[in-house]
């Protein structure tokens, strides 16, 4: 008997459960739609007047913010297409750190104007193939609309040029003082050669109470507990470092010892005692100050180090003990015994602060050459509250980042996406062909950001967006700044430039090509296919309390 083969359609190749969509309409229209829809999530939370989130993520932990790279993390997005917009925010927040949100939006617009040129007609071929040549031209039009750069990295007011735009962009209102402490803080451990700026070094530690504006800089590093025995401060220290317990070190055999009189008991307890004082004499001999560990301290180890005047501090995260050994020159240990000279770190000043009704331990570097890390402690009202300032500063610590590598500037405020605009329409008209198309859609596509800005802050986008016309199709360079005004003084428009709201050039440039290379991938897809989960069916909910008795 012949053995009966299938027919060639689709479904019969495969298992059972497959999905398939394919084609123009079922395929790359759904896609745009479903892009559409998340870029559509975090272009409210745009600009400076952009408004929060609430998200309760799988955990039933609650964030309130505007910052996209957080609000994408969060959000458990299913939809494969909206994960490749995931993916490029990811991206852009690990490479530059900023501009998270300038992806999806522009991602998004650039593939809902798609959607409009393949409903006349376009093959999908057509429009990449211009989005491609109109990519590659606004990346290399935005190298001729840079008006000035960053001319020294040790300069307060020439790094706050730069952390200005993008900390109002979060916590609006606040830039002039947040932008003062991350300029601080980033002056504090500017390496000789900036290009070796390491992010990392800028720690923040968030202390509950009082209000924003108690916030400060501490050079060094800041743990939020005080140490563990009665020595609270020490100067000129040197540090012992250990990952280990500071306890008894328990054999992996057992034994089982027979004591006849208390005599004995006595003795017994006495050795131990022995062992363990003689361990922290030694390190008191060897001149360490301070005793740092990564796990538990044993009451009779704590009883030693007060007794020899050794200031003893728990450190429960492994990277900070990491951040720390770096800061202090230490080796961690994970032996207790008593370290060699090289294994020692040293330390100008270890104390205990009180900051609000919260003691914590500083570990500070006086000489300025030494000091490798800064902290910027924060202060305010809810955990929510500090949870985004964290955001807006480490935005700016990353934007100074991106300035060491490319310090030239754009002007902000959406002033360059309007230049972009005008000057890729021009190349679109001298396009022959279907690409011009194309073009013309990806210059309209950038008109998001500052439309986005208007109607975020409340304005009249269209009025606005006509005055922008008008100033950047002058002649010359006159309007070549301008932007909009979301304090909206001045008829909507400003001088970006004058008003000192500048854009980091690396971080734009990266923004673009990432949302443009994303938008091209999905306009790429002509079939889905997905097969069936794995598993078997979920069991059903079990109704009431689960500890609840049959």
């Amino acid at each position: 008997m012949a053995l009966r083969v299938p027919k060639g359609t689709l479904p019969q190749l495969f298992k059972d459960g497959y999905k398939f969509q394919q084609g123009v309409e079922e395929a790359v229209l759904r896609n745009i739609e479903a892009t559409h829809e998340l870029s559509e999530v975090v272009r409210t939370s745009l600009g400076p007047n952009g408004r929060n989130k609430m998200i309760i993520n799988h955990l039933e932990k609650l964030f309130v913010t505007n910052d996209a790279a957080t609000i994408i993390r969060e959000l458990d997005v299913v939809h494969p297409a909206a994960k490749l917009l995931v993916m490029a925010s990811q991206q852009q927040e690990s490479e530059v750190g900023d501009n998270t949100n300038l992806v999806i939006v522009f991602a998004g617009e650039l593939l809902q104007k798609a959607a409009d040129l393949l409903r006349l007609g376009l093959h999908p071929s057509e429009v990449i193939q211009g989005y491609e040549l109109a990519r590659d031209r606004a990346l290399s039009i935005l190298e001729e609309l840079t008006v000035g750069k960053v001319e020294s990295l040790t300069s307060r007011d020439e790094l706050y040029k730069i952390v200005k735009a993008t900390i109002s962009s979060k916590q609006y209102g606040y830039e002039d003082f947040l932008g003062g402490l991350v300029v601080e803080a980033a002056l504090n451990i500017m390496p000789k050669n900036p290009k070796d700026f390491n992010v990392d070094n800028v720690r923040v530690v968030k202390v509950m109470g009082s209000s924003i504006h108690e916030s400060r800089v501490v050079r060094g590093m800041v743990f939020g507990r005080e140490p563990e025995g009665i020595v609270q401060n020490a100067k000129n220290a040197k540090v012992a470092v250990f990952t280990c317990p500071l306890d008894i070190s328990q054999t992996e055999t057992k034994g089982t010892v027979l004591i006849h009189n208390a005599q004995e008991m006595l003795n017994f307890s006495k050795d131990e005692e022995k062992q363990v004082e003689g361990i922290f004499k030694e390190l008191a001999e060897a001149g360490v100050k301070v005793v740092v560990t990564g796990a538990g301290i044993g009451e009779l180890a704590l009883h030693y180090l007060n007794r020899y005047n050794i200031m003893a501090v728990k450190v429960l995260s492994k990277f900070d003990l990491r951040r720390l050994c770096r800061v202090i020159g230490a080796t961690a240990l994970a032996r207790l015994g008593t370290p060699t000279a090289e294994e020692m770190g040293e330390c100008d000043i270890v104390e205990t602060v009180e900051i609000g009704s919260d003691r914590v331990t500083v570990f500070r570097q006086e000489e300025s050459d030494k000091s490798r890390t800064a902290t910027i402690v924060i202060r305010g009202a809810t955990q929510n509250h500090m949870d985004d300032i964290e955001r807006a500063i480490d935005d700016g610590v990353n934007v100074i980042k991106a300035a060491t590598k490319n310090p030239l500037l754009l002007a902000g405020a959406g002033a360059v996406e309007m230049e972009l605009n005008k000057r890729l329409q021009q190349v679109a008209a001298k396009t022959p062909g279907l690409n011009q198309h194309a073009i013309k859609k990806f210059a309209e596509a950038l008109e998001v950001i500052p439309r986005t800005l208007c109607d975020n802050s409340g304005m009249d986008a269209t009025a606005v967006l006509s005055r922008l016309y008008a100033a950047h199709y002058q002649e010359g360079d006159a309007g070549l700044c301008t932007g909009v005004d979301v304090e909206n003084d001045n008829d909507g428009t400003v001088d970006a430039s004058k008003a000192g709201i500048f854009d980091c050039f690396a971080s734009k440039h990266n923004a673009i090509k990432l949302a443009a290379d994303t938008a091209i991938t999905i306009l790429r897809v002509d079939q889905i296919i997905m097969s069936k989960p794995a598993g078997g069916p979920k069991p059903p909910k079990k109704q009431g309390h689960w500890d609840e008795e049959d």
